[in-house]
This record gives C-alpha cells, structure tokens and sequence, in this order.
C-alpha cells in the first residue's frame, strides 16, 4: 500500500466512492431480459443499501482527514551530522516532513539512554503524539514512557519489545554484508580482513557473520579479525582500531561506526602507496575514498516512515494495534541497497578487477566475483527470497553447528545472535 499525501487522499476516496457507485449501477440496474422475483428485488435493495451505508462511511472519514494532523518526534543517539545511523534517520525524516503536507516533524540528536526518557516526555507535552525512539538501548525506556501515555504512538528501531501503542522496526542489512565479504574475501592479499565494530549487541555480531559468510564463500582461508570500540560514533577510536588492524596485516577494512574515519584511513593507506579495500557504512562514502572504497551498505529508512506514517495518518495504526507490528525490511522491500553511493553498487574503479578474479563454485561453476555478487543481489530481492547467507551448515568458532544443513536461521535466531562463525578471530565480550 503507498502511503498518502494530504492532496491525493481526497483523490483516493472518490475513487472508491465513484467505484462503488459503478458496481451498484452495472450489478444491479442493467436490464437482463427476465423479470426479477421479488425475493431477488429485496437481496438487491439490501445490498445496494448497504453500498450507500459504505459511501457515508468513506465521506465521513474523508470529513474526519480534512485538516487532520500528525506530529512525529525522531529522537537519535548521534548527532545528525555523524554521516552514519542518525543522519540516515534525520535524511528520512526530512524525506517524508517535505512529501506529507499533514505531518510536522522535530527531532532531538545526541541523545543519552539515561536522558532519552525527559525528551520523549518533553515531545509529548509539546504535542506530539507519534515518537520515533532511533536506538537500541532506548528501547526498555520506550516501553515505560509507553505505559504513561497510552495515547502516544510509540515506534522503536532495533529493539523486540513492543505493547499496544509500541511498535518496532528495522532496516536489516546483513544480506548487504553478505555481498560486501564476496567482495572483501576475494580481493585480500594477505587473507587478513578487518571489522572495526561497534557494540557487542545481536545486530552488529550478526552483520560481522554475515561479512565473514562472504568472506569464507570465495576464500576458505581467509579470516575477519575483530576489533570492539564500545562506541556508535568515535572517530578517534575508530581511527586507532583501524591503524592497528593495518599494522596487523590487514588490507580490507569494514566497519560500523557513524562516521567515515575508517574510509579516510582505508584511502590515506592507499595513496601512500599500500592498497587498503574498505566497505562503506549507512551513508554514501565514496569520496572520502575513491580509491579504497569498493561498496557498502546504504540504508532507505524513507521507505519504512512512510509507510508508517502514512497508515497512522490513515487510521490502520493506533494506540491499540501495534504489539505484532514489526518491520524487517530488507532488499526485496526496498529498505536497503549495495552501493558506495547511490545507484553505484560498485566503485567503478574496481568492477574490472572483480571481473577478472574468477572461481569454482559449487552452485555456479566457474564465475567471477562480479557476477557472483550480482546473481546473490538479484536473487535476495526476489519476492520469494532465493538465497539467504544465513543457511546452513554453518558452525561456530568452536566447530559446532549452529544452523543445520539446509536450515534457514529464523528471525529469533538473528535477532538474539551471540556466537561468531567459524572465519572470524576475536572474542564477544559478556555484561
């Protein structure tokens, strides 16, 4: 369903109106030649009565919308201007704040778990009655804040609590990372690969396993090595991991961390002579490194919020009907894309070089990396999903099978992800 402007929406509703007036004229009033019963005569009445009840139903909703108002509120962990998770949010918002011409939005960045709760109450006061909670650690916060106000429209990003005004959703990325490891596992020399990371939660160690499923794809002797910063935006620490991976031997860099430090040390590498590869995050990273950045991962929360929106705006969503309400948006729903920027799924400088690297694989037979990724690509975006990363046999670091041979890992199993696959060195630290 496409979420509505405040000018199409009047539109819409006359559509229908005028459809069912049709349906009512062509089903009930063309001359058949035979003279209708009365008992038949009575079944049309009603039914034609109760297209008429349809009609009145639909002029007063369309009264209902005229004028009707939605205020959202977009509370992020980062500041706007990190280039990675919050601005993609803040893109998003003002995104659909331009294509609703009934929704007025207002955001607060760099905001703590510990404060997240006093701003969620001061949008609340100032009217707001749609709050969007942009982090994982908001989450159990979200839910009180829920239960005070149960007028509130509540939605959560990464989190798995939901209630009757709390909904959750996500734009999920690993089947991006997948591809991004073809690429990573075929392009090291040394089979050192590098994850600068960020917190140890499920969404970060399922993204790094995905990357490493690639990896091990194409190069069973490859490995991805892990360095934790515990921060969503530190470029100084993202910097100092990055440095002391390279100085490891690695010489293909990804990462999640909110800004594009680990792109700039990737391309200072490179044009000192030592070719570092590296994988963009969340934002179009391209010209921080355009001779080091190979692709990445690029996020369209757009297409979630308005959909969102639109159905708050429509009614469907409301303070009673969001605790099974959960977006996982991936390729086939649009919410994601490979890419170095956008409409770029590889840096044009490297397509000819991934062409060029070929392999025997056991489903394709002997195909370059470049196809390979891209049959991957296409067949993730299939309605039906052809292909998933996460199908086993895959084990752990310590050799045990953790999804069976020809299972699928269901949504719980990526969602509470706590174990690293067998390709990748580091620890996850616990508490």
């Amino acid at each position: 369903m496409s979420s509505p402007s405040g000018k199409s929406l009047g539109t819409l509703v006359a559509a229908l109106i005028v459809g069912i007036l049709i349906g009512a004229v062509i089903g009930y009033f063309i001359p058949r030649g035979d003279v209708v019963p009365l008992s038949k005569y009575n079944e049309l009445q009603q039914q034609l009565s109760e297209k008429e009840q349809q009609i009145s139903q639909l002029q007063a909703k369309l009264q209902q919308l005229e004028g009707k108002k939605v205020k959202a509120a977009f509370i992020y962990v980062g500041p706007v201007g990190d280039y990675g998770w919050s601005h993609a949010h803040d893109v998003a918002r003002r995104y659909v704040d331009k294509k609703f011409d009934w929704l007025e939005t207002a955001y607060a960045e760099s905001v703590s778990e510990a404060d997240v709760s006093r701003i969620m109450e001061r949008f609340i006061k100032e009217g707001y009655n749609v709050i969007f909670t942009t982090s994982f650690g908001y989450m159990d916060p979200t839910i009180e804040m829920a239960k005070k106000y149960p007028n509130v429209l509540f939605f959560h990003c990464s989190g798995y609590k939901r209630a009757p005004n709390v909904g959750t959703y996500f734009a999920e990325f690993y089947q991006i990372y997948y591809l991004n490891g073809l690429m990573a596992g075929a392009l090291t020399k040394t089979n050192k690969i590098g994850y600068v990371a960020a917190y140890p939660i499920p969404e970060v160690i399922r993204h790094i396993n995905a990357f490493a499923l690639g990896v091990k794809e194409v190069n069973p002797e490859a490995k991805v090595y892990v360095r934790w910063i515990f921060a969503w935006f530190d470029p100084t620490k993202a910097r100092e991991a990055a440095e002391s991976l390279i100085s490891e031997g690695v010489d293909v860099l990804a990462f999640t961390e909110d800004s594009p430090t680990v792109v700039q040390v990737a391309q200072q590498h490179t044009e000192q002579g030592q070719q570092v590869y590296v994988f963009s995050h969340y934002s179009p990273m391209l010209k921080y490194g355009p001779d080091s950045v190979v692709s990445g991962q690029l996020v369209h929360w757009e297409v979630i919020y308005q959909d969102i929106l639109g159905k708050v705006y429509l009614g469907i969503y409301n303070n009673t009907n969001l605790e099974n309400v959960d977006y996982w948006w991936m390729l086939r729903e649009g919410a994601v894309e490979m890419g170095a920027e956008h409409g770029v799924p590889i840096n044009p400088k490297f397509v000819p070089v991934l062409k060029n690297i070929k392999i025997n694989h056991p489903e394709f037979g002997e195909i370059s990396i470049y196809d390979l990724v891209m049959k991957r690509l296409a067949q993730m975006k299939e309605e039906a999903v052809l292909f998933d990363p996460f199908t086993g046999p895959i084990k752990d670091q310590n050799g045990q099978v953790r999804i069976p041979a020809g299972q699928r890992a269901s949504h719980d199993e990526l969602w509470t992800m706590d174990w690293f696959v067998e390709n990748v060195v580091g620890t996850i630290p616990k508490g």
